[in-house]
């Protein structure tokens, strides 16, 4: 094959301001708050998205355990906190991204972990092994609400306030 057949196979895909509003604009009027664009096919090796989320959107704890996957994540604009867990559900760790600190966060298969949008217009690049299996991507954690339970409101406003959102620089 050569390189001509490539390219009109696979064209270059560009993410520019343009895209990171268009795709914040649809997270901003979606029902759940966020939005993904997938820069991948589903049977890639590597799935590629931008994930657009808002304050308020609930990202059920997951883990990606079977099979292992792992998982980056890379803030392109806003700010998010990435939260881990441990197998009960005790919050461990947070870590806050922010293009003006920490920028990215590579994370092995197995780990609990959540998301919680800490601006309007956040949005993150998104990189994990693939290939996209719907019924194998997550394992959900037991422990947190369903994403249609009510009491997930009040569950991540207790995880918000343990949250502490650095300065911006």
């Amino acid at each position: 094959m050569t390189q001509k057949d490539l390219s009109d196979i696979l064209p270059v895909q560009i993410v520019d301001q343009k895209l990171l509003d268009e795709v914040s604009a649809r997270a901003r009027g979606a029902a759940r708050r966020r939005m993904n664009h997938n820069l991948h096919r589903l049977p890639d090796a590597v799935q590629r998205m931008l994930n657009a989320m808002e304050p308020g959107t609930y990202v059920r704890p997951h883990r990606h355990i079977d099979p292992p996957k792992i998982e980056m994540f890379i803030i392109l604009r806003g700010s998010a906190a990435v939260l881990f867990f441990d197998d009960k559900g005790t919050l461990l760790d947070v870590v806050t991204l922010s293009p003006r600190g920490v920028c990215a966060v590579d994370i092995p298969a197995g780990h609990w972990h959540s998301l919680i949008a800490l601006e309007s217009g956040t949005v993150l690049m998104e990189a994990k092994d693939g290939p996209y299996v719907p019924s194998t991507d997550k394992d959900f954690a037991p422990w947190a609400p369903l994403e249609s339970d009510p009491a997930k409101d009040h569950w991540l406003a207790e995880l918000r306030s343990k949250i502490s959102v650095p300065s911006p620089a």
